[in-house]
């Protein structure tokens, strides 16, 4: 039997994720790959195209036709979406597509944020997070995870990601520095998260995979922040 020493924290309990709302499955979409929000509406990738939704009613209000297999994210102005091993910078307001970078894990990608002037850019089955420069497509830096990574977000300066290893998902907040979990959220059973993004104002938006579905899960108060 091993102990942890006086230095090294406990692990951290594991609590059940509150679902509070549940949108789609929408029409013509089979599943939901990133999610973003835009501090007005929230986008969920289907593949083909970014569907926004009001979140107020769960309802689609439009949708921009794209290569959308992988993670979404919003920097204020434009979104960013994985397709297949590039990253694109796309225009809301037209779709159109205005610079391209190389994705760090040349197909391997999962989810995608915004933070800091960086995207992150989660590795699946590599378990890692990957800062990486918009313009560029250079890796700054990883922060490694012990489970499969998913969708990826920041909010009030600490960084979560989604997990979905066969019937089991979570939503895990990590320390940025060195990756150490801090919380762990438990989907009820039956259900995985794979975009995932934050509000800003206590709630997470997750991707529900090939359930078609998103959800909307309550963030806990008790999170902690890191700088």
């Amino acid at each position: 039997m091993t102990l942890a020493s006086a230095d090294t924290p406990a692990a951290p309990a594991v609590t059940a994720a509150q679902v509070v709302q549940e949108w789609g499955p929408f029409e013509g979409a089979e599943r939901i790959h990133g999610i973003t929000h835009d501090g007005r509406q929230v986008w969920a990738a289907t593949g083909e195209r970014l569907i926004a939704i009001d979140p107020a009613t769960g309802r689609p209000t439009g949708e921009l036709p794209c290569a959308c297999d992988a993670g979404t994210a919003f920097d204020g102005r434009y979104l960013y979406q994985i397709a297949e091993a590039r990253i694109d910078r796309i225009e809301p307001s037209t779709g159109r597509v205005v610079a391209s970078i190389p994705a760090p894990g040349k197909g391997g990608d999962s989810g995608l944020a915004w933070a800091e002037g960086s995207l992150w850019v989660g590795q699946y089955r590599d378990r890692r997070i990957h800062q990486v420069d918009p313009d560029t497509g250079a890796v700054l830096r990883t922060i490694e995870s012990d489970r499969f990574v998913t969708g990826v977000t920041w909010v009030d300066g600490s960084l979560w990601h989604g997990t979905w290893e066969g019937e089991d998902s979570e939503i895990r907040q990590l320390d940025p520095r060195d990756g150490a979990v801090l919380q762990r959220l438990a989907m009820p059973a039956g259900t995985g998260v794979s975009g995932l993004e934050s509000d800003g104002e206590g709630l997470f938006y997750c991707g529900g995979g090939a359930s078609g579905k998103v959800r909307v899960v309550r963030k806990p108060p008790s999170a902690r922040k890191h700088p």
